[in-house]
């Protein structure tokens, strides 16, 4: 069995690769990024430093992370994430989104599958057509597509999908 700090190690490894790769992959392309479950604000404290002009929404149930990589009350949504989601929606339009991280995970993967399966609705809402989420639970949604782990990314378990296709206003990604 492995040790607790090898399994943070490779999550570490994983997502740091995996948001990279996104990253890269949406640099041209319109939208604001979403992170999903702030926590510790690492993950956003990345996003921020690779995409410094990029305005980046943050949201979880209660604020964890220290005041240096706090977004501010104007780029932070407090609450349940079903709540929150909607709320963005509502705020930011629909389809404003061209990267989605969700990072929802807890030790109880059976309450972290219910709240993928509730929250992929309204993710899909915020998502742009062309647009990539990462999650660290399994998110499968009618309109998007799973895609490879980039090089580099670890064994953790980590997925990546873009949403298909779609007419209408928010087009396609560059």
């Amino acid at each position: 069995m492995e040790d607790r700090l090898s399994r943070m190690i490779e999550r570490l490894v994983t997502q740091r690769a995996c948001i990279d790769h996104a990253v890269a992959e949406i640099d041209r392309a319109p939208g604001v990024i979403l992170e999903i479950g702030l926590g510790k604000g690492r993950t956003y404290d990345r996003l921020r430093t690779l995409m410094p002009r990029r305005e980046i929404f943050a949201f979880d149930r209660l604020v964890h992370c220290p005041e240096e990589v706090r977004p501010d009350r104007a780029h932070l949504f407090l609450g349940d994430f079903r709540e929150t989601l909607d709320a963005a929606c509502r705020r930011l339009g629909a389809h404003c989104a061209a990267l989605v991280h969700a990072d929802v995970g807890s030790e109880d993967r059976g309450a972290d599958a219910s709240l993928a399966a509730e929250i992929a609705p309204l993710i899909d809402r915020l998502l742009r057509y062309g647009g990539l989420v990462l999650s660290d639970r399994e998110m499968p949604f009618g309109s998007w597509e799973a895609r490879p782990r980039p090089p580099g990314a670890g064994d953790w378990p980590y997925f990546l999908y873009r949403r298909r296709g779609g007419a209408g206003g928010s087009g396609p990604l560059a």
